[in-house]
């Protein structure tokens, strides 16, 4: 019975070792004495120490941290863990002087270990580096203002950068359009090639509009097949249907994708900014309703707002087929 307690309690200590070796983050135990009885290979790395090296040394020498202010040395969080029987944070700006000399900024917490009677008989210390914490950050607001698949900003971004576009505008008196894009039969692309498809499609429509914009303009992705392009500053009208046909012209061209051609059309509003609205919800309201009206007249073509288009009843239909006249061509799309 002896034994097969003690194989249990090794075989269970191994399997921890395994899943403390497998996470992300460093892991660091003491005794009660602050010497170090346990650490995982993400500890070896960023401590620069080996675990053989570490173990039964003090953990203020293998973990020596320092104010990255002033280098002054800080308590060992498992220390405060301890006397205080409870978790504690690192202080922040703590700088971890790894064993080559080398300098890391770090963060996490501490908390005291207990045995069964719940007494405190040492300390678990979990740290990562802080640069990590900081590409994370970075990312998740990315992607709070891009979309996933293009790459293109998202609303968010574009109603930021529509209301600055405005702001500037109104002070130096120059015009912004805003263009609303719709992808003409799109859906039974999708539908009848497969999603994965219909994704690379968006992203090589995406691609395009990219390379055709200035620096100043911005593209967007408003979901599904719409898009939506600010034109910073332009001087008339004329501008904004000047792109809208360069628009027309470029995305017309064929794409190649997985051995098949596909063709597609563009159906396009516009709205500018004095004249039909001046701000950008309404803004981008009206050039979304120009769109409808260019969809609803034929397709394949672009029309900018007038005040008349909202006296007509035009309302977005949830499943309204998307079928363009000449989706049943051969040309449309075909295998080569």
């Amino acid at each position: 019975m002896r034994w097969n307690v003690s194989s249990a309690l090794e075989a269970e200590r191994a399997w921890a070792r395994v899943a403390l070796d497998t996470i992300g983050d460093a892991v660091l135990t003491t005794d009660l004495h602050g010497t170090v009885t346990y650490m995982n290979r993400v500890a070896e790395t960023l401590t620069d120490w080996s675990a053989t090296e570490a173990i039964g040394k003090p953990i203020s020498r293998v973990l020596h941290l320092v104010d990255d202010k002033t280098l002054q040395t800080t308590i060992t969080p498992g220390r405060r863990a301890m006397e205080e029987n409870q978790a504690k944070g690192f202080a922040m700006g703590c700088v971890l002087v790894r064993q080559d000399g080398s300098k890391l900024k770090i963060e996490d917490s501490a908390a005291p270990i207990h045995d069964w009677e719940g007494r405190v008989t040492g300390a678990v210390i979990v740290f990562h580096d802080a640069s990590q914490s900081q590409v994370i950050l970075e990312r998740m607001a990315y992607l709070a203002q891009h979309d996933a698949l293009t790459g293109l900003p998202n609303r968010v971004l574009l109603t930021e950068r529509l209301t600055l576009a405005i702001g500037l505008a109104r002070r130096h008196q120059h015009l912004v359009a805003l263009l609303y894009l719709d992808l003409d039969a799109f859906k039974p692309i999708n539908d009848t090639l497969g999603h994965a498809l219909g994704d690379k499609l968006l992203q090589a429509v995406a691609g395009r509009l990219q390379d055709c914009m200035r620096d100043i303009d911005t593209v967007c992705r408003q979901g599904g097949d719409e898009f939506v392009i600010l034109l910073a500053e332009i001087r008339q009208t004329e501008d904004a249907c000047k792109v809208a046909e360069k628009l027309r012209a470029v995305l017309g061209r064929p794409y190649h994708i997985e051995g098949h051609e596909l063709v597609i059309t563009l159906s396009i509003g516009i709205s500018l900014y004095p004249d039909d609205a001046d701000n950008a919800d309404t803004l981008m309201r009206n050039a979304d309703t120009a769109m409808y009206h260019t969809k609803r007249n034929g397709r394949n073509g672009h029309r900018c707002f007038t005040a008349k288009m909202n006296t007509l009843a035009i309302q977005r239909k949830p499943h309204e087929p998307d079928l363009h006249p000449s989706l049943a061509a051969p040309q449309y799309f075909f295998d080569f």
